[in-house]
């Protein structure tokens, strides 16, 4: 990770990149509110990051099974701006509209030295109990959470004080961006360097994740911290989940672009819908895996499988070899209960089989074998696309696909479904080659290929949407760095 002085920053050109976060900073001198005016110490040292959003290109929910996915960075990001001080706590403040939130902490209770149990919350699980107890808080948790796994890494002693985190965005949240790991990944990019902890960019992506997941209580997949650490502006991050390969960044070709379009749907990762679909996945695989004659074994309450065929991965699987051995084997749908009495759990670290739930396990074990598929053949038409004008419907279709196995798998919504028709209706006569819904679904964003010039065609959609579902919509259109691109820069 780069560390800038604001000089270096100016002299690169990097510095748009950083002006909401100076703006912010400047705004707070002279806030209306005198917590927040008071919140720094503007004579001391300030540590800023910022983290982008990301559009979800191919490859979605297919990352917790082991798929390749193929996600763009937005223009759109999160700042992070810390603070150490002599206050022995962890003091939080993020926008709320026209105003703040304020979240405070003892720094001590974070730290996992068996003398520092101020609030019992040095063990994660015990953190993120507190956290789901008190609801109107738990926004806090993505950030305290990135907080305690740097400090337990910290090479400084525990009396050294605490320190202070704005958050500022431009990354809507709900939207399916991912707003969580833009926050995620910028608050463990400023917090680091505050504390001069070297961590590199992959390392802080998969250290967020696990925020998420355990703190958090989200079961996201890896590709969202990935893309918001790792992506590089104008291409498409190549991530390989087995768990977090990057392959390279992909170049999108001239004269095409992708664009995002908000459906009003608020998303949420946390979501049932979600949770339910990535649990019955791993319930498939499980059946898979008992079928194939692959050795199981309980181990701490969890299912390990000796897996020498597809490695653990569900996305290692042909959709022929699926067809041909497996598929008859799943069922349609499958009651927790029944599931467990059976097989006992499954591999996955995050979800539980609830026993009183019904599980939609052939179309959700499904789903990521054949966008493995899809994603292998959309990386391929993408390198033709500068040469063979046609390969931009072909790419289209694949992504029509993979929307409507979202929708199999109960991940769908009225929303983006509506976008989705609106644009296969305009088509290519208007520049418009496919879309799909993104991300964990249930609502969100829909991702679009389309001409580059096509943006009043894409905006007159969202607008069209609007009036038609008065649900207010936006158009995402542009691209923007990773953290690990821009760096932290100092403020002194």
């Amino acid at each position: 990770m780069r560390i800038r002085r604001l000089n270096e920053v100016e002299r690169d050109g990097d510095g748009r990149w950083f002006q909401p976060a100076l703006d912010r900073i400047a705004a707070m001198r002279s806030d209306p509110d005198a917590r927040a005016r008071r919140f720094f110490d503007f004579d001391k040292a300030l540590t800023v990051a910022r983290a982008p959003g990301r559009l979800d290109v191919m490859g979605g929910i297919a990352d917790y099974s082991g798929a390749t996915v193929l996600q763009l960075p937005l223009d759109r990001s999160t700042s992070a701006i810390v603070q150490r001080n002599s206050d022995a706590h962890v003091e939080v403040a993020t926008r709320r509209g026209n105003g703040w939130g304020f979240f405070s902490m003892p720094f001590d209770s974070l730290r996992t030295s068996d003398s520092l149990r101020t609030l019992g919350l040095r063990d994660p699980r015990a953190l993120s109990a507190w956290f789901k107890a008190r609801p109107h808080e738990h926004w806090a948790a993505y950030v305290v959470g990135v907080v305690q796994r740097v400090v337990d890494a910290a090479p400084m002693p525990h009396s050294d004080g605490g320190l202070r985190v704005v958050i500022d965005s431009t990354v809507p949240a709900g939207k399916g961006v991912s707003s969580s790991a833009a926050l995620e990944v910028a608050v463990m990019s400023a917090v680091a360097a505050a504390y001069g902890v070297e961590i590199g960019a992959e390392q802080s992506a998969t250290a967020c994740q696990w925020v998420e997941n355990h703190i958090v209580g989200a079961p996201c997949g890896i590709m969202d911290q990935m893309t918001s650490a790792c992506g590089v502006a104008d291409r498409l991050l190549r991530l390989k989940c087995q768990p977090d390969r990057i392959e390279g960044n992909l170049e999108i070709p001239s004269g095409f672009q992708f664009f995002g379009i908000d459906s009003g749907v608020r998303h949420a990762v946390t979501g049932a819908d979600y949770g339910t679909v990535r649990t019955a996945a791993f319930m498939g695989y499980r059946i898979i895996a008992d079928a194939a004659g692959l050795t199981a074994t309980e181990n701490g309450g969890r299912i390990q499988v000796e897996d020498p065929n597809w490695n653990g991965y569900l996305a290692n699987l042909s959709p022929g070899e699926f067809d041909a051995t497996y598929r008859s084997l799943l069922p349609e749908t499958l009651r927790g209960s029944e599931f467990l009495a059976r097989y006992g759990g499954t591999t996955d670290t995050v979800t539980h089989v609830l026993a009183d739930r019904e599980y939609p396990v052939r179309n959700a074990t499904a789903h990521p074998i054949y966008e493995q598929d899809r994603v292998i053949r959309f990386t391929g038409l993408l390198a033709e696309l500068s040469d063979r004008r046609a390969a931009a419907s072909e790419l289209g279709a694949l992504m029509y696909e993979s929307h409507a196995s979202y929708s199999a798998c109960g991940l769908g919504s009225d929303g983006t479904d509506r976008l989705v028709e609106m644009i296969a209706a305009e088509g290519a006569r208007r520049g418009l080659f496919g879309a799909k819904i993104t991300g964990g679904g249930s609502g969100g964003t829909v991702a679009v290929l389309a001409d580059a010039s096509a943006l009043p065609v894409v905006a007159g959609i969202s607008n069209r949407y609007s009036k038609e579902t008065g649900r207010d919509s936006e158009v995402f259109a542009a691209s923007g760095p990773g953290a690990d691109q821009t760096g932290v820069l100092i403020l002194e």
